[in-house]
């Protein structure tokens, strides 16, 4: 409780005479499990002091709290807060602090867990996870958002009702698109939420329900096949990225390591994320692939510039850890793996002080397609090389196959080309 000692005294008032003493003590034990530095806990507790004054104010118990009182103080409370000019203030400091505070809560019970889908629900949602699985080979991420959506539609038409198969109807169905579409009005999030449904009521289909009219129902925002152009990064743009990856301070052979294995090998940024350091065979100059989208093992060569990065980088830069995977959290909660969006966050922070703007992690995937398929590589090679099952995946990257273009294009009118 050092950390609750070095506050300014109104904020200490704000913790011990409000909602959440009773809790800090809890609170402080997390995030010390997290291994959490002291500036990081102290910006915790002055969060959680601005909240407690929230909550006595607005005479809400503990016991009270949930996910919608959190985000009632951030979205609401915090534009028009007149608190004491010592209250933290950084939306991104206070919703970090305040969802440990809501782990806390759930763990000693004060509030209710998560709730879950159970019973008939939950049953349903394991045979079709078990379909997706075994049947399909979806990946476990694409697996979870696909049960997330249809776990929400069967809760909100049976929440008071058996579940049955045959009882969604279209009406249902239009009115919880519209409700979702209400609260995230995005094409992205419209094509997750037709691609789930569409994929939930044909496996529907097989288990003998006629669902063919819900099918007629989901209708997918505008998307032309092959109509943009990949977006790969230019010779120029590669090297001013490698110069700033070997110039990147603290951790340049982090920072370079990740780089690379998305533009040598294409890795995608899971598959980088999940790599561990069984995976490199340093001996044979290879690196296997146990958890792949296509839900396969692939063992690729290990270039050696990328090698090189990557033993630099755990000789000098990875921090000490039990943890088997090779890229590990540099910040709080210590000794955990880094997740895709980790990854997606540096390689993209990399591209943008390399001043390639249009830059994105799977960009780097795109530019070793185009350099294939320019040095004179076929779709197939492609194909091969990103490990797509179809090749009609791979078709867009015909696109900036110039050698081949030029041999194909007509002269325009009226040159002398």
């Amino acid at each position: 409780m050092d950390s609750i000692s070095e506050l300014h005294p109104l904020a200490k008032a704000w913790l011990f005479d409000g909602p959440l003493a009773a809790h800090l003590d809890a609170y402080a034990a997390l995030l010390e499990r997290g291994n959490y530095a002291e500036h990081t806990t102290r910006t915790n507790f002055r969060a959680l002091a601005h909240f407690a004054h929230w909550m006595s104010r607005c005479r809400v118990t503990a016991e009270q709290l949930d996910q919608d009182c959190v985000s009632q103080f951030l979205d609401f409370h915090l534009p028009n807060c007149d608190c004491h000019s010592i209250a933290l203030r950084t939306h991104g400091h206070l919703s970090a602090a305040l969802g440990h505070l809501l782990a806390v809560l759930r763990d000693q019970r004060v509030i209710a867990q998560l709730v879950l889908p159970t019973g008939p629900i939950a049953d349903e949602l394991s045979r079709y996870d078990k379909h997706m699985r075994d049947a399909r080979g979806l990946a476990e991420g694409t697996r979870k958002g696909r049960l997330y959506m249809v776990g929400q539609f069967l809760q909100w038409k049976f929440a008071d009702n058996e579940f049955t198969g045959k009882e969604m109807l279209m009406e249902d169905l239009r009115a919880f698109i519209t409700k979702e579409l209400e609260r995230v009005n995005t094409t992205s999030y419209a094509k997750c939420l037709a691609a789930s449904f569409r994929a939930y009521f044909r496996y529907r289909l097989t288990c003998g329900d006629e669902v063919r009219g819900l099918l007629g129902v989901i209708s997918t925002p505008a998307q032309w096949t092959l109509a943009s152009l990949p977006r790969a990064l230019t010779t120029q743009e590669v090297q001013r990225l490698m110069v700033h990856c070997e110039q990147a301070l603290p951790s340049p052979f982090r920072i370079l390591s990740m780089v690379r294995l998305a533009l040598d090998l294409g890795l995608r940024s899971a598959e980088i994320a999940q790599l561990e350091l069984g995976d490199i065979n340093w001996r044979t100059g290879t690196v296997t692939l146990k958890r792949t989208k296509s839900v396969r093992q692939d063992v690729l060569p290990l270039p050696v510039a990328t090698g090189e990065a990557l033993a630099e980088y755990l000789r000098h830069e990875r921090p000490s850890t039990v943890v088997k995977a090779i890229f590990v959290r540099l910040k709080a909660p210590h000794d955990q793996p880094i997740g895709a969006d980790a990854v997606r966050a540096v390689i993209s922070r990399a591209l943008r002080c390399a001043g390639v703007a249009h830059g994105r992690a799977h960009s780097l995937r795109h530019t070793l397609a185009c350099r294939i398929v320019n040095n004179g590589g076929s779709i197939k090679e492609v194909a091969d090389v990103l490990r797509h099952r179809s090749l009609n995946t791979s078709r867009i990257y015909a696109k900036l196959d110039q050698h081949s273009l030029i041999e194909v294009a007509l002269p325009w009118p009226g040159s002398n080309v």
